[in-house]
């Protein structure tokens, strides 16, 4: 066999060896790539994303899109050969598995803790949405969960109304835990509750609860912290003047908040926001209608200008990683606020552009 054909042959045959080597050999990595994204103004399987019924809507148009990220799973173990195109690519991001499922998190609790914080910002997306638009909106603080063998468990349970604590009432869920935590471990902390069975009948009834009763725990020390627990999550529940449902499965994740709230507020508006524009966006939304943070967003930017988006709303923490790698002909707008986004959105529909809040990757 001559020289160069042995050599080659050689060469080729190493090459076949470490391919099989990479695709053998699993690496402590997960992938990040653009999802779908999904305009809030439309239709997904024949039914409109948003769904209001017990007051007028309005005609929309354009696009409202919110944006998401594919991430590999939490039990899937990506090798060395996917690893390294997945580095190489430009519309993915190869980050340590730790990263995305912290703390050895599984496939099953990652997707319940995205279920819990996709439910929680549609309920906060629809707060935002009416207040901006001065619709009043009655809110309760509430027992969210009971945490197995704590102090509280069989006394109170979730959907309990906290009225008070030690008699000082309650107005924030945070305000629950700032009055359990004056007590030392051990003492006893009275709460003034609604049961949640007797809040949901008067709920139903279309009246205010009534009948509260009075129920002492004796706290308990935190794990790690001294200082005084009763083993309770405290949270907001709402009760709207009218439905509004959000029809949209296979999502998770508290960052399509701010595109929610803006195609409610279309919806329930004369006029169109958007103007006809394709327009996408991404952000976490509080029921003060203040704008956050969140992950993937060069994912999320890339996913936008494939689905034909000219301009994307990028919450103010997000701008410098946005613009230091902004795909072309996808125009940055910096939000802080729901009312932020809907001045943007003026901007845009009466082609202001110029006087657009931009992202600097400075």
């Amino acid at each position: 066999m001559p020289r160069r054909t042995a050599t080659m042959l050689a060469s080729t045959l190493i090459l076949i060896a470490l391919l099989c080597a990479g695709v053998l050999m699993k690496v402590p990595y997960s992938e990040m790539s653009p999802g779908p994204t999904v305009n809030t103004l439309g239709k997904i399987g024949g039914e409109p994303v948003l769904q209001i019924s017990g007051h007028k809507t309005y005609k929309t148009s354009g696009n409202l899109n919110m944006t998401t990220v594919r991430v590999t799973g939490a039990d899937y173990n990506m090798n060395l050969v996917e690893a390294v195109y997945g580095w190489l690519a430009h519309d993915s991001v190869v980050v340590p598995h730790d990263t995305l499922y912290p703390n050895g998190k599984t496939e099953q609790q990652s997707t319940q803790e995205n279920a819990e914080e996709f439910s929680q910002s549609q309920e906060s997306a629809k707060v935002a949405a009416l207040t901006e638009l001065g619709i009043p909106v009655t809110s309760r603080v509430v027992v969210s969960t009971v945490i197995k063998d704590s102090p509280a468990q069989g006394k109170l349970h979730a959907g309990d109304v906290i009225k008070a604590v030690d008699g000082t009432a309650v107005r924030q869920p945070e305000d629950v835990a700032k009055l359990v935590t004056k007590h030392k471990p051990g003492e006893n902390v009275t709460f003034t509750v609604i049961p949640a069975k007797t809040a949901a009948a008067a709920e139903k009834a279309g009246k205010a609860p009534q009948g509260s009763e009075k129920i002492t725990i004796t706290t308990a020390k935190a794990a790690k912290e001294n200082r005084a627990i009763v083993g309770i999550q405290a949270g907001t529940d709402h009760t709207f003047p009218f439905r509004i449902d959000i029809k949209l499965a296979d999502v998770g994740g508290p960052s399509a908040g701010l595109m929610f709230s803006l195609g409610i507020i279309d919806k329930l508006t004369p006029g169109q926001l958007t103007g006809g524009k394709f327009i996408a966006g991404t952000g976490t939304i509080d029921d003060r209608g203040k704008v956050g943070p969140i992950g993937g967003i060069n994912m999320k930017l890339v996913g936008a200008r494939d689905a034909g988006a000219r301009y994307f709303l990028t919450p103010d923490d997000n701008c410098r990683a946005a613009a230091s790698d902004t795909p072309s002909g996808l125009t940055l707008v910096k939000v802080k606020t729901i009312d932020d986004a809907k001045k943007s959105l003026e901007k845009i529909r009466t082609g202001d552009t110029a006087a657009l809040p931009s992202c600097s990757a400075g």
